[in-house]
């Protein structure tokens, strides 16, 4: 991501919101799956220019799917994993189909932020036209530091249907963003897929970036093995204290209002175990990520890694794990903005910003390391 203030794109969109969205109509916002679209429906083109592909025509991974109906298939297949929910490695075994909320404190009933071309990623994804970004409320890790808390902890957005879902993919390829960027989509995830099947039915073209924490459950993953074309995760801790201390930030009255829940899930400690697995399944799946010759990313593994104050992210350690076990070329973002937001001030050890050195010297690790494709800011 680069330096200017995700923040300030966010609360941009956050009161944008309801105008961007009026072209998703005042339909019923159902929760369930959606009906089959009809046969015929083909949809717009994709967008010449700006978000257009590279010479060689771009067919994203999730055609074929779609083709021969695996893509609904695997939406569905998702769907029922809410009941009891175990989406997210928490599996915290809440019947979200009951109207019951998770840790990640959703329901099945989609909430979305925003939908927005996005400037601020890395440039990759960015190009001329933006990077396509959705950004849903919620989330099953809950940092106290989360620069997006608005959203992502309490909840702000608007409910939605998976056809409004799908509308807004086919707004932002319209609009000549280069790809569809899901931001913290794990527990949306079947309403992704089932979106997304809509859209490619309606004539949706566009790469699907899955922007994520990192921390995700393996079998889910693989049900995204085909469909997703860029993966886009954190990987924040090397130390899994240091991961449940700064990422278990509980919905408000949780214990008390959710106790059976509270004594069942899992905890974040889990996250460096969980999220190296994760790396591998993803490169795995889509390899290594390099621009084509446009400028612009269409496959492969991002990996993003913020720098914390006092080295509490374990900086050191998580770059000599990628350069041990994913090749040397992988695409690593070294993130220098961390700003103390929301509950951070609680913790003195991450209540301000990273100086200089700190930066400088988790570059230098990566350059030792023989990590050749770093993206480095400042």
């Amino acid at each position: 991501m680069q330096p200017r203030s995700r923040r300030r794109f966010l609360q941009t969109c956050v009161a944008a919101a309801a105008p961007l969205c009026v072209a998703c109509g005042e339909k019923e916002r159902a929760a369930g799956p959606p009906a089959d679209p009809p046969a015929h429906a083909k949809g717009p083109q994709p967008a010449a220019e700006p978000g257009a592909p590279p010479s060689a025509p771009f067919e994203p991974a999730y055609l074929k799917l779609h083709k021969s109906g695996e893509l609904k298939k695997r939406g569905e297949d998702l769907w029922k994993r809410m009941k009891p929910c175990k989406l997210c490695p928490r599996t915290c075994g809440v019947d979200r189909l009951a109207g019951k909320k998770g840790f990640c404190d959703a329901t099945s009933e989609l909430v979305i932020a925003s939908h927005h071309p996005h400037f601020g990623e890395e440039r990759p994804l960015v190009g001329r036209g933006g990077s396509g970004t959705i950004f849903f409320s919620h989330c099953g890790l809950r940092c106290v530091f989360c620069i997006n808390y608005e959203i992502s902890l309490e909840g702000r957005g608007q409910r939605r249907s998976i056809e409004d879902l799908a509308r807004m993919m086919l707004d932002l390829q319209r609009m000549g963003c280069h790809n569809i960027n899901v931001v913290t989509p794990t527990h949306y995830s079947p309403h992704i897929l089932l979106a997304l099947d809509i859209a490619a039915a309606k004539g949706l073209r566009l790469p699907l970036v899955y922007n994520t924490c990192g921390w995700e459950n393996m079998e889910v993953l693989k049900k995204l093995d085909g469909i997703v074309d860029i993966y886009l995760p954190d990987m924040k801790y090397a130390s899994g204290e240091m991961a449940a201390k700064y990422s278990s930030c509980a919905p408000p009255d949780f214990e008390r209002t959710r106790p059976d829940v509270a004594e069942t899930c899992s905890s974040s400690e889990t996250y460096p175990e969980l999220t190296k697995m994760a790396l591998l399944e993803m490169h795995r799946q889509v390899g290594v990520a390099k621009p084509a010759k446009d400028g612009l990313m269409y496959r492969g593994l991002m990996i993003r890694h913020l720098v914390m104050p006092n080295r509490v992210a374990g900086s050191k350690e998580v770059i000599e794990w990628i350069a041990r076990n994913l090749p040397k070329d992988t695409y690593v973002n070294i993130m220098s903005q961390y700003t103390p937001m929301y509950k951070a001030f609680d913790y003195p050890e991450i209540a301000r910003r990273i100086t200089r050195q700190e930066y400088e010297e988790v570059v230098a690790a990566a350059k030792d390391a023989g990590l050749t494709n770093l993206d480095i800011q400042g």
